[in-house]
């Protein structure tokens, strides 16, 4: 094999969702249809490399900053929903049910992967609420312990603010089976019950 194509299928390896053999598969398209997939994929790729940003205002990232969530005229500025990573912001995005404005942390707390709070935009976050007009924060981190000590440090921070802070619910999910789910989801479904 061409040594540059096999440096091309290593580099495809390593994205998430592929290995070896998938990223073969791709590279073999990709070679296969040069007109209609490489040559396009090559120009996105070029283009966004050379315009790709982080929003200074919430973390997102976009090919403007701010980035056009932020500029959205259309949007909440009284809600706030803080995640801990852009993949979490564009799932929320994806879902359209969110019409506040975001707040990226860049990761969870976590001792055991040395990440502090000053490893993440906590700070950045109280800055904004501190400068008003934010009403509601929405603490949209995942369901891990990580995640959940993060929330309870997040929520520590912001509580001598006037403001509503809220989580996501967290339980059984839509179309889910009692019995496929985990013990830990199963007792957060019970613990957040509500009246029909």
């Amino acid at each position: 094999m061409v040594a540059d194509l096999d440096h091309l299928i290593k580099l495809m390896a390593r994205l998430p969702g592929f290995g070896p053999r998938s990223a073969r598969r791709a590279v073999l398209y990709l070679i296969k249809k040069k007109e209609m997939a490489l040559f396009p994929l090559i120009t996105a790729l070029s283009d966004v490399a050379a315009e790709l940003t982080t929003c200074n205002l919430c973390g997102n990232v976009d090919t403007v900053n701010p980035c056009h969530i932020c500029t959205d005229q259309r949007r909440d500025d009284t809600a706030l929903c803080v995640v801990e990573d852009v993949d979490d912001l564009w799932a929320l995005e994806r879902a359209h049910s969110w019409r506040g404005r975001y707040h990226v942390l860049g990761g969870t707390l976590s001792a055991l992967n040395g990440v502090g709070p000053d490893d993440l935009n906590i700070k950045g976050l109280v800055e904004r609420v501190h400068a008003g007009g934010i009403e509601e924060v929405v603490l949209a981190v995942g369901a891990t312990l990580d995640g959940q000590t993060t929330a309870h440090y997040v929520a520590t921070q912001l509580a001598h603010y006037p403001l509503q802070i809220t989580a996501l619910a967290h339980g059984v999910p839509v179309g889910g089976e009692l019995d496929y789910l985990d013990e830990g989801t199963l007792t957060q479904a019970l613990k957040a019950r509500r009246p029909l």
